[in-house]
């Protein structure tokens, strides 16, 4: 997958949902996995010819965890390579979920305090959008969590205003697959995640459990993308006083 490429399905998601205005400063937040990192490089290319103008910060939010100190320092350059200010976020976010709360299912906290570690520092640095690096299976495997934990049929906004932070989140990769993001970004540096229970996690059983059903249905993912971004394809029982 080229940067070209990227940036066509990228831009074609942007243009439909008109996420992108003149005069907007976008936080980028860079966890430095394969996502973060291809969406950084994307917006990158994309304000070089993008008739809106707008700016960009790439933010790190720094959980308390062991960083590689040379993976930060990579990702430093490279943000300098793409003339994009690099800020980093420090948190004691590990420390409140592993050690003081000792949560045995730590995913749902530990996302709601680096989503609020990221829109406090996007405020802070003026930004008015968030910029998050989730592509079309992470929109997915969120619908079938939603499904089979809550029993709602729902899945995350591609964008998404927050009253209370002022900020509007944006989701500017949902029309990209998880392997196209993976081959554009295996020449970028990266951040390896040493969260404890990476791969330990309910959205890891349901992106296993899609790849089983794959096996049968290689279409399942495209199909299911496709009816969670065209909202005519919605057909669902309502009662009689919902008509």
């Amino acid at each position: 997958m080229t940067l070209q490429q990227i940036l066509s399905r990228l831009r074609k998601c942007v243009d439909d949902y008109k996420m992108i205005k003149a005069g907007d400063k976008i936080a980028v937040g860079l966890s430095g996995g394969k996502d973060s990192m291809t969406l950084l490089s994307a917006l990158a290319g994309l304000r070089r010819f993008y008739p809106e103008e707008f700016d960009l910060i790439a933010v790190t939010v720094d959980m308390g965890l062991d960083y590689d100190k040379q993976e930060i320092e990579n990702i430093k350059k490279y943000c300098e390579s793409l003339g994009v200010e690099y800020y980093i976020e420090k948190t004691q976010i590990a420390e409140v979920v592993f050690n003081e709360r000792k949560e045995k299912s730590p995913c749902s906290l530990c996302a709601n305090m680096r989503r609020g570690a990221l829109n406090g520092a996007a405020s802070k640095l003026g930004c008015n959008k968030v910029a998050l690096g989730h592509d079309g299976d992470d929109m997915i495997e969120t619908f079938f969590l939603s499904l089979m934990y809550e029993g709602r049929i729902s899945t995350f906004s591609p964008v998404t205003y927050l009253e209370r932070a002022n900020l509007t989140v944006i989701r500017p990769m949902i029309y990209l697959r998880e392997f196209e993001v993976a081959s554009f970004s295996k020449n970028l540096p990266v951040l390896h995640n040493p969260c404890p229970v990476n791969h330990k996690t309910q959205r890891e059983y349901v992106k296993n459990l899609l790849k089983d059903i794959r096996k049968d249905v290689p279409m399942v993912s495209d199909n299911v993308l496709n009816a969670l971004t065209h909202y005519e394809r919605v057909n669902l029982p309502k009662k009689p006083n919902q008509e």
